[in-house]
C-alpha cells in the first residue's frame, strides 16, 4: 500500500477538517500490508492520526485513516451516540467502538452503514441513509444528504479543493508528514 493512495483518498483528513477517511487498496501480502501500516503509522501517529486494516478480504484491504480526537467529539453528538447504541456500540469508550466496528464489517450480514459517524458524515444523514434505505435523498456527493443540503454541498467543495491542492502537493515532492497538519 502506497503513501499515494492515502494522499488520494484521505488529505481531508490529513489537513485536519475531517474525523476519518476510508479507502480499499489491493491487499496480496497481509504481512506487507502490516509493514506499510506501521510505518505510516510512525509517520502520522505523532500528527494526532491512525491508520487501521479494518478488513482484509479476497485480496482487498479496507483502510481506515483517521483522528481519534475528533472522532471521539463526532461521536458524543446525541444523535450519534443514539444510533451507535442501537448497534451495540458503548460511544464512551472509543477504541471498543472502533473494535466493534471491526467486527460488524467482518461478520454482519449487511454493511454497517452506520459507519458514517467514523467518517465526519452529519448523523442525520447516516440515520437518513438507513431509515430511507439509500433512496430519496437530497443530493449526492461524499455521502447522501438527508439533511442540510446547503451545508454538505459546501462541506464536498472543500474536502474536493483539499484534495486537488495535497494532490498537487505530493506532486511536487512535500511529504505525508508535511502535508499532515498536526492535531
Amino acid at each position: 500500500m502506497s503513501e499515494d493512495l492515502v494522499i488520494r483518498h484521505c488529505s481531508p483528513t490529513l489537513a485536519g477538517i475531517k474525523t476519518g477517511s476510508l479507502f480499499s487498496c489491493d491487499c496480496p501480502d497481509r504481512k506487507a500490508l502490516t509493514t506499510a501500516l506501521s510505518g505510516l503509522n510512525r509517520k502520522l501517529v505523532p500528527k494526532g492520526i491512525r491508520v487501521l486494516p479494518l478488513r482484509v478480504f479476497r485480496g482487498r484491504a479496507l483502510i481506515y485513516v483517521y483522528r481519534p480526537h475528533a472522532l471521539e467529539n463526532d461521536l458524543a453528538d446525541h444523535c450519534a451516540r443514539k444510533l451507535l447504541l442501537q448497534y451495540g456500540y458503548l460511544p464512551e469508550d472509543l477504541n471498543g467502538c472502533v473494535l466493534h466496528l471491526i467486527r460488524r464489517l467482518r461478520s454482519a450480514e449487511e454493511f454497517p452503514h452506520e459507519i458514517g459517524l467514523f467518517l465526519s458524515y452529519p448523523p442525520q444523514d447516516v440515520l437518513g441513509f438507513i431509515r430511507n434505505r439509500a433512496c430519496n435523498y437530497k443530493c449526492l456527493g461524499c455521502w447522501k444528504v438527508y439533511g442540510n443540503e446547503q451545508e454538505a454541498k459546501s462541506i464536498f467543495e472543500k474536502y474536493d479543493l483539499c484534495s486537488k491542492i495535497y494532490f498537487q502537493q505530493w506532486k511536487q515532492g512535500k511529504s505525508i508528514e508535511q502535508l499532515t497538519v498536526a492535531g
